[in-house]
């Protein structure tokens, strides 16, 4: 693992206080094993020349952070009714559960966090979309994509696209409802996944999701007031 990559994971552990920032990146040499700890946090400059300059260093740290949260998806432990039927896999409600449980660590800094990938790095790019889509579409689909994969989804063609869609829909549903009420977003997880051939309906099209998800993170960010 390289010296920047190894930060990387360290800063990952600073995120619950120190949020996504440079300051996170910057203090991650203060908690490496003794043998290798730093005495002093990373230069501004050396932040930059590892992980990017301004707040493409903090979108370094929140890609990490969310493909941490992917990789935890594989770790979801079967419920207890699955270890009774010697199910081997879990179930896809039980992965959407464990990843909205991976979100409580950062919770308060989420907002922030989707509002830095999904505003373009350059000026000009910003007077023309002040919000780029993209971010958020492949946030929704990579986590549709590995709860499919870990729950051993076999949907094929057109089944597997609508399939995906659904649930990107639902979880970004149940994401922006943990950000403005934590206590009851499991609950509110499990209702669309109740009712989630209402949901598959709705949000097959392409096109009509990539909206839906777009605006939803919209929503978050628009709560947290950064924008």
């Amino acid at each position: 693992m390289s010296s920047s990559a190894r930060l990387l994971k360290t800063a990952l552990s600073l995120i619950p206080t120190h949020g996504f920032t440079r300051a996170a990146l910057a203090e991650s040499v203060l908690a490496l094993p003794a043998s290798s700890q730093h005495t002093a946090p990373l230069s501004d400059t050396a932040v930059s020349a590892l992980f990017g300059e301004g707040d493409d260093a903090r979108r370094t740290l929140i890609n990490a952070w969310l493909a941490e949260g992917i990789s935890q998806m594989g770790n979801t432990p079967r419920s207890a009714r699955q270890l009774e039927q010697s199910s081997p896999r879990p179930s896809i409600g039980d992965i959407l559960h464990q990843r909205l449980r991976y979100n409580e660590q950062a919770l308060q800094y989420l907002p922030e966090a989707f509002a830095c990938l999904a505003t373009p790095s350059s000026a000009m790019s910003i007077m023309l979309t002040p919000l780029d889509p993209v971010p958020a579409v492949k946030h929704a689909v990579k986590i549709a994509d590995e709860a499919c994969y870990v729950s051993g989804d076999e949907s094929l063609q057109l089944s597997w696209y609508a399939r995906r869609a659904a649930l990107a829909g639902i979880y970004t549903a149940a994401e922006l409802h943990q950000l403005a009420s934590p206590q009851t977003a499991h609950a509110f997880l499990d209702s669309l996944l109740a009712s989630s051939s209402n949901l598959h309906h709705s949000v097959a099209e392409v096109g009509l999701f990539g909206g839906y998800v777009m605006k939803s993170w919209q929503g978050i960010i628009r709560s947290s007031g950064v924008f």
